[in-house]
This record gives structure tokens, C-alpha cells and sequence, in this order.
């Protein structure tokens, strides 16, 4: 064989194998957010893959990639309170997959771990902590309920390498039996403290009519003990003066009948006196 045909033989093979590996695409890139999992020929092994670009044995090793970003799941839980009143809400769970353990996570349960792990571990804490509460207190209690159900989901998705970020629910919502008596005896609350306030209102108006009278009462208990008979003397004394400074020195003038009778006696007497 012609050593130039022979050349070309061994380059029209070596592009055939290369064509051949770039065709079983030895490398994958791991996004921002994701884990690798390599299975090799369908076992999963230890090793996990950051982000970035990896080689893999063509043929022999499969890579699954897993977001181990927040993710949400929203659920519509419906279940009984503590009085047997039918309350139903929406749990919205922020959880993310513990990147160093994806491998298990697929190993024990694959993709579907949503459904399989998280939404029956809503429902399930979800029954459980309602049904501690009666209705009314699940509407004033919202935040120990809350964390109610976050605290038994923190103790049972870990142990599946799901981790617990966050938990929200909405309004609760009722019977409209049970909405209608709620409204009814809020309406009562609201009358009654009116009733209340009007009456403490009353109260105090009366207890400042009590104290001003009293004032009054100890006002004119003090001007009475001040006056004094020898005060009372004095007082005719000004009187009988104010009463002297006022007389013209004339006698009343009468137009019929006897003329006044005089004591000249004492008259002559006062007159001698001064």
C-alpha cells in the first residue's frame, strides 16, 4: 500500500474518532445554581459537580442536574380547627435542596420530590396545627400558626435534604355560618364598648359635678366660720354710720295726724354731752 494512502487512511480514522467522541458529548456545563449528579451506567456516585464545565466518560456516565435555587410551592390546605369549624388556606413554602446532597435526594426519591415529600408534608402539618386552635384563635393567633407549621415542616424535610426558607399563608377562610356569627359578634364588641366609654364618660361628668359642688360646699362652710359676732357688731356699726351720713338733719315730713312726739330731755342731754 502506498505509504500517502496509508496517511490518509490513519487521518480519515482519526476524524471518524473524533467525530465519534464530540458525537457522545464528553462535556456538560453546570449553570449557576444547579448540581450535577453523575450516574455511571445508572449508579449514582459520590461525587457532585459545581457550576462550571465538566468532563464525563462518554457512554458510561449520565449527568442530572438539579436547581438547588429557592424555590415555591403553593398548596390549598383545607382542614379543622380545634371546634370542628371547616377552615381552608393557602401555604406558600420557600425551600431550597441542600446542594451537598442532591445525589440522595435523587438516589431515595428522584425529580418528583415536590409531590411525593413536600406537598403532603404541607397538609400534614397544616391538619395538625389547626386543629390546636379554634377557629376565632386561628384568625388572632395567625403568627404562632404560622410558625406552627414551619417548625413541623423543619423537622421532617430535612431529612429528605430539603431545606425550609420561608413559610406564608393567607386568610383563612370559613363557613359563612361561622363568617356571619364572627361579624355579629364583633358588631356586639363594638356596641358594647360604645355603651362602656358613654357610661365611664357619664361617670366622670358626675364625679366633677360631685367635686365642684363640694368645693363650693367647703367655700361657703369657710366664709361661715369667719363670720364672728363681734364681725357681725361691726358690721351694724358701718351700717347705722353710712345710714347718719346720709340724713339731712330734716324730720319726715308727715300731712296728717300728730306731729311726732320728742324727748326734749334727752335731746338737751345729748346736746350737753357734746
Amino acid at each position: 500500500m502506498h505509504p500517502s494512502f496509508k496517511s490518509v487512511l490513519y487521518a480519515i480514522g482519526a476524524l471518524a474518532v473524533l467525530m465519534l467522541v464530540l458525537a457522545a458529548n464528553p462535556f456538560v456545563i453546570i449553570k449557576a445554581g444547579e448540581r450535577g449528579i453523575v450516574l455511571r451506567f445508572g449508579a449514582v456516585q459520590p461525587k457532585i459537580l459545581d457550576e462550571g464545565l465538566h468532563f464525563r466518560v462518554p457512554f458510561a456516565d449520565t449527568v442530572i442536574k438539579m436547581d438547588v435555587k429557592i424555590l415555591k410551592d403553593e398548596q390549598q390546605a383545607t382542614s379543622a380547627s380545634k371546634d370542628l369549624q371547616v377552615v381552608t388556606t393557602k401555604v406558600v413554602l420557600n425551600f431550597h435542596l441542600d446542594p451537598a446532597a442532591v445525589n440522595k435526594l435523587y438516589q431515595q426519591i428522584g425529580l418528583d420530590y415536590q409531590s411525593k415529600i413536600i406537598n403532603p408534608a404541607i397538609h400534614e402539618a397544616f391538619k395538625a396545627v389547626t386543629a390546636r386552635f379554634t377557629a376565632e384563635e386561628l384568625i388572632t393567633n395567625r403568627p404562632k400558626v404560622k410558625d406552627g407549621i414551619k417548625d413541623a415542616l423543619n423537622e421532617r424535610l430535612p431529612n429528605y435534604h430539603i431545606l425550609v426558607d420561608d413559610l406564608l399563608i393567607t386568610d383563612f377562610d370559613f363557613s359563612k355560618e361561622f363568617n356571619a356569627a364572627i361579624e355579629s359578634k364583633q358588631t356586639a364588641e363594638q356596641l358594647a364598648l360604645k355603651a362602656k366609654r358613654d357610661l365611664d364618660r357619664i361617670k366622670i361628668e358626675a364625679e366633677q359635678k360631685v367635686a365642684t359642688a363640694r368645693a363650693e360646699a367647703e367655700a361657703l362652710r369657710a366664709q361661715k366660720q369667719e363670720i364672728t359676732p363681734d364681725l357681725i357688731k361691726l358690721r351694724e356699726i358701718e351700717m347705722q354710720r353710712e345710714a347718719i351720713k346720709k340724713w339731712d338733719g330734716r324730720l319726715p315730713q308727715v300731712t296728717s295726724g300728730a306731729i311726732p312726739f320728742l324727748d326734749l330731755d334727752r335731746v338737751t342731754q345729748g346736746a350737753a354731752r357734746k
